[in-house]
């Protein structure tokens, strides 16, 4: 006789590594790459400007962020060779359509911030 409960689905360490959304998630769950997304998705900044912008941000850490973010395909960076010497960073497409649904997400969080459960 059928329950119609189904079987468990068994997600295996190859899954979990394969897949884009974790991959994803992973990227914007450190604790800098949503701030530079968001600063980013107004305008490109030089490397100075974002260096001021964001508080307790080591310069260290910025550029290890940003070098992640330009690895994967998010930010661009651009490097003037003329006078005034200046780094451009700025979001690609793909940064830019991660940065919508970002903004998604942080609407439902708004919306439902008396029912989350977040631990700091």
């Amino acid at each position: 006789m059928s329950t119609g409960a189904s079987a468990p689905v068994r997600v295996t360490s190859p899954d979990r590594r394969e897949c884009p959304a974790t991959a994803v998630l992973h990227r914007i769950g450190d604790r800098w790459s949503v701030v530079l997304i968001s600063l980013l998705v107004e305008r490109p900044y030089g490397y100075n400007e974002l260096d001021r912008s964001v508080a307790d941000l080591s310069r260290r850490m910025l550029t290890r962020v940003l070098r992640t973010l330009e690895d994967e395909g998010y930010v661009s960076r651009t490097a003037r060779p003329e006078p005034p010497y200046r780094v451009e960073y700025a979001l690609t497409a793909l940064g830019e359509s991660l940065h919508a649904v970002l903004r998604d997400l942080g609407g439902w969080a708004e919306a439902h911030r008396g029912q989350l459960r977040v631990a700091d």
